[in-house]
């Protein structure tokens, strides 16, 4: 695991900010149920707001951090959020202040024993963490997702950090400091145009690095093999994202 910030996604954290899809939700709704308190809700390594400002609609005040400057600088603000750039491990929050704990696509990125230690002093007893990740997307059109996994597993596939394995397998494969819950399944879903789609890729770090390393940009020769398969590029397509959760309770 990473023993420091490696900051993936500065150079595009107004991509980021523009062409991440978003969170259902439905999980926020459920993840309000399950927590002990509404006070405070800490959205760590928040990047630009992707979770943060559907917290609003279920907490009084959520602290988004994230150790990228560009990312806080790139979040929209909210009466109700405080952003601010620190590291997961340290949030800088008052011992059990929180009644709820996300992190959304970027457990990976942590030292998990020092993370999981600030979790354990952050969360008042009985707090929920809760942590997701999504993978590659699909749309149901064989031709369009081949042609999108080629792409992922085949041009940028070089260029993806070495912890990207563990999003592929939802985490799975991590230690969890609390005892589980079972949620009910849940996906992110978008209806977007395909400039909308090759801006989410573009969004993406491993795309950051092949346009560093190579000098050019792969999402226009993208856009040239999907513009057949879509048709009119401004036609909305739906778009899906399973979500893999692991969300535990801390004991009382």
């Amino acid at each position: 695991m990473p023993t420091g910030f490696s900051d993936h996604f500065s150079a595009v954290a107004a991509d980021y900010a523009s062409f991440r899809p978003e969170y259902p939700a439905g999980l926020f709704a459920w993840l309000a149920r399950m927590a002990p308190d509404r006070k405070l809700a800490w959205d760590c390594a928040a990047g630009s707001g992707q979770a943060t400002l559907a917290l609003t609609e279920h907490f009084d005040r959520v602290v988004a951090s994230d150790a990228s400057p560009a990312q806080i600088a790139a979040a929209r603000p909210h009466p109700a959020v405080e952003y601010r750039v620190a590291t997961a491990e340290a949030s800088g929050l008052p011992d059990s202040s929180a009644g709820l704990i996300t992190v959304a696509q970027a457990l990976h990125w942590f030292d998990l024993e020092k993370f999981y230690a600030e979790a354990q002093r952050v969360l008042m007893p009985r707090g929920i963490l809760a942590v997701w990740s999504y993978g590659i997307n699909s749309m149901g059109d064989t031709d369009i997702d081949h042609t999108v996994q080629a792409f992922y597993s085949g041009t940028v596939s070089a260029y993806w950090p070495p912890e990207r394995i563990l999003v592929e397998s939802g985490y799975r494969t991590l230690p969890f400091p609390y005892p589980e819950m079972l949620p009910p399944p849940f996906a992110m879903e978008a209806a977007w145009t395909l400039p909308e789609l090759l801006g989410y890729f573009r969004s993406w770090s491993a795309t950051a690095r092949f346009i560093a390393e190579r000098g050019h940009d792969p999402i226009p020769g993208l856009g040239k093999k999907l513009q057949p398969l879509w048709g009119n590029p401004n036609t909305r397509r739906k778009i899906r994202w399973p979500l893999s959760t692991r969300i535990g309770r801390k004991p009382a």
